[in-house]
């Protein structure tokens, strides 16, 4: 065991590691990315609208977590809620305005909201869409002071011009009174996701593609080889906006067509140089000669040494799919809306230049996000470099 030990101490891979921990700004930015990463995992539970816990009558429940889990939510008259804003209420409770009227009845009954009590779909503005009547003249509205129809329609306003931050919002809203926090940290989730996906699904295929082509060449490879090229010559923006226009896709339909449209591409002439420039070499003769299989020799020899310019390529690829679905959502033949997305916010705000927020804090959210995965890339570069760590050293 302990000779074990000493080979994966001494492993390439063990001196990589160490090597990318001693780089502190590519280390550290590392953290910083997946922490906030798993945080944003937990945006449903951390920011949502809906409470973590409600007392009632002496009676617990969880409506967040019972709509995650069973995708079943209370209809507001099962908490007591008739009436909002003077109109009967019908479907789910507005849980933020149940709290105050628990508050101000005094009675036992209490929520417990997520840490942001916001929802990145949910018209943030609305509850505060007319004005009301201060009966107690406290300056407060309450459940028992009925609103003032200012436009004489009968109905709430549903639309309002973007706010800027305040202590409420701290980003402010969008042109739909939407939360920019709340679709922030929901937008990077999806962009982290979405990229993670294309890389992982894209790496897979182009390496399958590219070994097999480097590894058997001849008819194989040509023919291949003549197959990509003409496949990589298509327009895929174009087709990409085509499609998604008609597809209207979510975020796994996008990442399947970038993948199957050029995603994999890229890798497989990497790969495939790679396993020429390998499979060369004496120890692959050694394998050979020695009646392993072509499975064998493929994925245990010639791929671990075929990977580091690949791996080094990684961050720098993930970083191009997050602009490229910032992109997409831009100009709107991405995520559909209302989907929480970067790209949204930034088209948002070109329309709306006036609302300084919706350019501004997309723009710190993105380039931060650019920045640490670029400090991880050139990390990893640096510590996969093969003229530092070699086998034949």
């Amino acid at each position: 065991m302990k000779m074990k030990f000493n080979i994966s101490e001494n492993s390439i891979l063990a001196k990589r590691l160490r090597k990318f921990k001693s780089l502190k700004r590519a280390y550290f930015s590392l953290i910083i990315l997946v922490s906030l990463y798993f945080i944003s995992l937990l945006g449903p539970v951390l920011v949502n609208n809906k409470p973590l816990l409600v007392k009632y009558q002496n009676k617990y429940y969880s409506p967040l977590f019972t709509e995650l889990f069973t995708n079943h939510y209370y209809d507001a008259k099962f908490f007591g809620q008739d009436s909002v804003m003077g109109e009967i209420k019908y479907g789910e409770p507005h849980y933020r305005l149940l709290k105050k009227k628990f508050e101000l009845e005094n009675n036992g009954n209490f929520l417990i909201m997520p840490l942001y009590p916001y929802n990145p779909y949910e018209d943030v503005l609305s509850e505060l869409d007319e004005q009301y009547i201060d009966l107690n003249g406290n300056k407060k509205w309450d459940p028992s002071e009925p609103f003032i129809d200012e436009n004489n329609d009968g109905i709430l306003n549903l639309y309002r011009p973007a706010t800027f931050p305040d202590s409420i919002h701290i980003m402010g809203t969008d042109n739909q009174g939407r939360d920019v926090l709340a679709r922030l940290i929901y937008g990077f989730r999806i962009s982290i996701t979405f990229a993670l996906i294309v890389t992982v699904l894209s790496y897979t295929i182009g390496i399958l593609m590219g070994g097999i082509l480097g590894f058997y060449g001849g008819k194989v490879d040509i023919i291949g080889m003549r197959f990509i090229e003409i496949y990589a010559s298509m327009p895929f923006l174009f087709i990409l906006m085509i499609l998604g226009n008609f597809l209207k896709p979510n975020i796994y339909i996008l990442a399947f067509m970038y993948i199957i449209l050029s995603g994999w591409v890229g890798i497989c002439w990497y790969i495939r140089g790679e396993f020429y420039r390998e499979k060369a070499k004496d120890y692959v003769s050694a394998a050979i000669s020695m009646g392993q299989s072509n499975i064998k020799v493929m994925f245990k020899h010639i791929l671990p040494n075929a990977l580091t310019p690949v791996i080094t390529f990684a961050p720098f690829a993930i970083i191009g799919y997050i602009s490229g679905l910032v992109s997409l959502d831009y100009l709107g033949f991405g995520l559909q809306p209302p989907t929480p997305s970067w790209g949204e916010l930034f088209s948002q705000g070109a329309a709306n230049l006036q609302y300084w927020h919706l350019v501004i804090f997309p723009l710190i959210a993105m380039g931060a996000t650019l920045f640490l995965i670029t400090f991880i890339g050139e990390g990893i570069r640096e510590a996969f470099d093969p003229k530092v760590h070699s086998r034949l050293r």
